[in-house]
């Protein structure tokens, strides 16, 4: 395991903690997403964290002044701590992290569906209702559009993948049949 990983998990578990004792696990994985969406997406953003010759004090202010009014103050103080370690880049291994826990205590797992064209509400539904059945777990779609994949689809759950893409059976009968010769 990575040591960002474990960093990842202990801040992600912490935040989980004071998250439960507010009442508020589902909203604070929100605003984590909101923030590191917003980093992932402005490489200004990104690169003035990370800068060397700024102040901590202005970095702390950029994300109070940014986020203050959209997000809790635990998940801003989570992420000014991050940035105070110089762990700026953890911020969505923490996401991660984050979601991993609180699903694994709430009793919901993510699934990573990957298509080939976008799924329509129905079939995330389907999908969702399919494999909770599996799984045991409430489950939650999140979609993902790869072209590649030519028709069917790819599950991933944790670290388990259901590959029924056109591609992936492709792939499974030339091996078959390189194999049987």
């Amino acid at each position: 395991m990575s040591r960002g990983t474990v960093v990842a998990k202990r801040y992600a578990r912490a935040l989980f903690d004071l998250a439960s004792e507010q009442d508020a696990v589902a909203s604070t994985e929100n605003e984590l997403k909101l923030v590191a969406d917003a980093i992932e997406a402005n490489a200004d953003l990104r690169v003035f964290l990370s800068a060397p010759n700024i102040t901590l004090d202005k970095k702390i202010a950029l994300l109070r002044s940014t986020f203050g009014d959209n997000v809790s103050q635990i998940v801003l103080n989570t992420v000014s701590l991050l940035v105070e370690r110089g762990r700026e880049t953890e911020i969505p291994a923490v996401l991660d992290a984050y979601m991993s826990v609180a699903g694994g205590v709430l009793g919901r797992a993510d699934a990573l569906v990957t298509s080939a064209k976008p799924l329509t509400s129905e079939q995330s539904d389907e999908i969702a209702a399919q494999f909770a059945a599996v799984i045991g777990k409430k489950v939650r779609v999140i979609g993902e559009v790869d072209e590649s994949l030519i028709g069917g689809i790819t599950v991933r759950i944790g670290d388990t993948l259901y590959d029924g893409s056109l591609r992936g059976k492709l792939n499974r009968l030339s091996k078959e049949l390189q194999t049987s010769q």
